[in-house]
């Protein structure tokens, strides 16, 4: 008995589809068109539109009148101005950046700004320190490829790299004979690279800021007599 009336129910399911069907056929040719449309996929044969774009976007300005910035090759530098100019018959705006240390005046464009980075947190000031507080690395490779190196770091504009070569060339002594005139010289400036930042960061006047690197350094002594 359960048999036939699974054989039943299977009829009637049948029957139900060929109802659905024969409501589809006597649909009008209208109502037939409207569901092919739905059922194909649009703008198949169409072509995209294709937007033009008329000027390129430039770099958003991020810095002010006033604000501290670092150029790779030259240090710290104070935004004294924004300024617009004409270049024949494109208009211009760029920065000038003051470089006290080195009394330079730099031009940058906005759009290219991002040769600049903005100065250091305090946080990374205080790496700087534990970097400063560490044992300097010393390489055997010849000192022309070295102070290639050293150079390349300090021209890098990254404060991390700067940090260490002032401690890699750093001799705990102010003896001039204990170091060659060219470590001398890269030490100096990168010193004084790193110093400059410490003071725009710090907000703290030079002496001030040379005592927490010396510190550091452990060249408390030299400090003392620079006084």
């Amino acid at each position: 008995m359960p048999k036939k009336k699974k054989v039943k129910k299977a009829k009637k399911a049948k029957k139900i589809d060929k109802t659905k069907k024969n409501k589809l056929k006597n649909l009008p040719k209208t109502g037939q068109k409207s569901l092919d449309k739905k059922s194909n996929s649009p703008g198949t044969d169409e072509k995209p539109e294709i937007k033009k774009i008329k000027k390129q976007p430039t770099e958003k300005r991020i810095y002010n009148l006033k604000d501290f910035v670092v150029y790779p090759k030259h240090g710290v530098g104070k935004i004294t101005a924004i300024e617009k100019a004409k270049i024949g018959e494109i208009d211009i705006q760029f920065y000038k950046i003051l470089v006290e240390k080195e009394k330079l005046t730099l031009t940058v464009p906005i759009n290219q700004q991002s040769k600049l980075r903005p100065i250091s947190s305090i946080n990374q000031i205080n790496k700087c320190i534990a970097i400063l507080k560490t044992k300097p690395k010393i390489k055997r490779t010849m000192w022309s490829r070295r102070a290639q190196e050293y150079d390349q770091k300090i021209n890098s504009g990254k404060i991390y790299e700067l940090a260490e070569v002032v401690k890699d060339l750093n001799k705990n002594t102010d003896i001039i004979a204990d170091q060659s005139y060219s470590e001398r010289q890269l030490f100096e400036k990168a010193y004084e690279r790193l110093k400059s930042e410490f003071e725009a960061v710090l907000k703290t006047g030079p002496q001030e800021v040379q005592k927490k690197m010396d510190k550091a350094l452990g060249r408390t002594n030299i400090s003392d007599n620079a006084e």
